[in-house]
C-alpha cells in the first residue's frame, strides 16, 4: 500500500478532527471536575479557585486517557462524515481508490498514538494523579484529621512473609512512615507454609532502602517474654515506591511500574490479578484506538443520496460505548476470577476492530 496525497489529507484531516475532539472533551472534563472538586473539596476546607484550578489540572490527565477512545470515534467519524457530505469521499472511490487506502494509514497513526500514550503519557499521567491525591489530602488534613488511616501491608520473599499493621502512615520526604506498627513475622517451612514466629511492636516505622528502622520496639517470640529496645532494623524487599503503590489502585501505577508492582505483590503472597489485568489492558490500547477508528469509518462511508447517515452515525456512536461498557464488564469477571485476566483485556479491543473490519469489508467490497 503506498502513501500518497489523497491518504496524507484524510490522515490529516482526522488527525484534526481528533484534535478538535481531545479540545472538546477536554473541555468539558475540566468544567466537571472543576465542579466536582467545588463541591467536595471547597466547601470543607478553605482553598482558592487557584488552588481548586490546580487541583482540577493535576486530576484531568488520567480521566483523559480514560476517554482517549472516545476521542478517536467522535474525531474520526466527525472527519469522516465531513468528508462524506462534501462528495470528497464520492470523489475518491468514484476514481478508482479504494476506502483501505485512505483508512489503513489513520487506524496505524492511531496505534502509534496508542504506544506513544501507554509508553509516555501514562506514567505522567500517574506520577500527575499521584500527586493530585496527596495535594488534596494536604487541602483536606484539617477536615479529615480525625478519620481512621489503618494501613495494611505485606511483603515476603522465598524463606518468610512479614505482615505490617499501623493505625496511621504519611509520607516525609518521599520515605513512608507508619505509627503504631504491629509486625507479624511468618518463616516457611520445607513445604513453603508459612509458620508465626515472633511479633514486633512498634511506636514508628519508617522505610529505608532495604530495611525498616524501628523505633521504642517490643518483640516477643512464639512461647517467649518480650524484649524492649530503642530500635531495631528489619530487611525489606519494598521501597517507597512500591510502598505507596500499595495504597494506589491499579489505575494510578505507572505502566513501566506495573511489572515490578505484580513480582512483589506475588513475592508477598497476595492476588496481583488486578494489576495483571491492568497491564494487558494498557498493552491492548493501541489495538483499541485502531479498533475505534475502523468502527468510525464503517458507520460514516454510506452515501449521502441514500440517506440514513445521521442515524448511522448516531448507531456508530452507540456501538462505541458498548464496546466500553463490554470492557468495564469484562474487567469485572476477570476480577472476580470468572474469566481469564488476558481474555478480558484483549477481547472486547479484538472484538471491536473485527467489527469494524467485517462491516467496512461489508460497505467496501460487498
Amino acid at each position: 500500500m503506498r502513501f500518497g496525497r489523497i491518504e496524507a489529507y484524510v490522515l490529516g484531516r482526522s488527525l484534526f478532527s481528533v484534535g478538535v475532539a481531545l479540545a472538546v472533551i477536554s473541555a468539558v472534563i475540566l468544567l466537571v471536575q472543576f465542579v466536582e472538586l467545588s463541591r467536595s473539596v471547597g466547601v470543607r476546607a478553605e482553598v482558592s479557585v487557584s488552588q481548586l484550578f490546580g487541583l482540577t489540572a493535576l486530576g484531568m490527565p488520567s480521566l483523559i486517557l480514560v476517554l482517549l477512545p472516545f476521542v478517536f470515534l467522535f474525531g474520526c467519524m466527525s472527519a469522516y462524515v465531513s468528508l462524506n457530505r462534501r462528495s470528497e469521499l464520492v470523489a475518491m472511490r468514484a476514481a478508482g481508490v479504494s476506502a483501505w487506502r485512505f483508512i489503513l494509514p489513520t487506524a496505524a497513526a492511531a496505534a502509534v498514538v496508542g504506544v506513544i500514550t501507554v509508553t509516555l503519557l501514562n506514567p505522567l499521567a500517574a506520577a500527575s494523579n499521584a500527586r493530585f491525591a496527596s495535594e488534596r489530602a494536604r487541602v483536606m488534613d484539617n477536615y479529615l484529621v480525625d478519620t481512621p488511616q489503618d494501613v495494611w501491608l505485606r511483603q515476603g520473599d522465598e524463606r518468610s512473609q512479614i505482615v505490617i499493621h499501623a493505625r496511621d502512615r504519611e509520607i516525609i520526604e518521599g520515605s513512608v512512615v507508619l505509627r503504631g506498627v504491629s509486625l507479624f513475622v511468618y518463616q516457611k517451612d520445607e513445604d513453603g507454609t508459612p509458620q508465626f514466629t515472633r511479633r514486633l511492636e512498634a511506636a514508628e516505622a519508617r522505610l529505608l532502602p532495604g530495611f525498616w528502622r524501628l523505633t521504642d520496639v517490643r518483640e516477643a517470640a512464639a512461647g517467649e517474654s518480650s524484649v524492649r529496645s530503642e530500635s531495631l532494623s528489619l530487611r525489606s524487599s519494598l521501597d517507597s515506591e512500591s510502598a505507596m503503590e500499595r495504597f494506589a489502585s491499579p489505575e494510578a501505577i505507572a505502566f513501566w511500574r506495573l511489572p515490578a508492582a505484580i513480582r512483589t505483590t506475588e513475592q508477598a503472597g497476595f492476588s496481583a490479578s488486578r494489576y495483571q489485568l491492568r497491564f494487558h489492558q494498557l498493552l491492548a490500547t493501541p489495538v483499541l484506538f485502531a479498533a475505534m477508528t475502523i468502527l468510525a469509518a464503517a458507520f460514516s462511508l454510506r452515501l449521502v443520496r441514500l440517506g440514513g447517515l445521521a442515524g448511522l452515525a448516531g448507531a456508530g456512536v452507540g456501538l462505541g460505548f458498548v464496546f466500553f461498557f463490554l470492557n468495564e464488564f469484562a474487567g469485572a469477571l476477570a476480577n472476580a476470577d470468572v474469566i481469564p485476566l488476558a481474555a478480558a483485556a484483549w477481547a472486547p479491543p479484538v472484538i471491536a476492530l473485527l467489527s469494524g473490519v467485517t462491516l467496512l469489508c461489508y460497505t467496501e467490497d460487498g
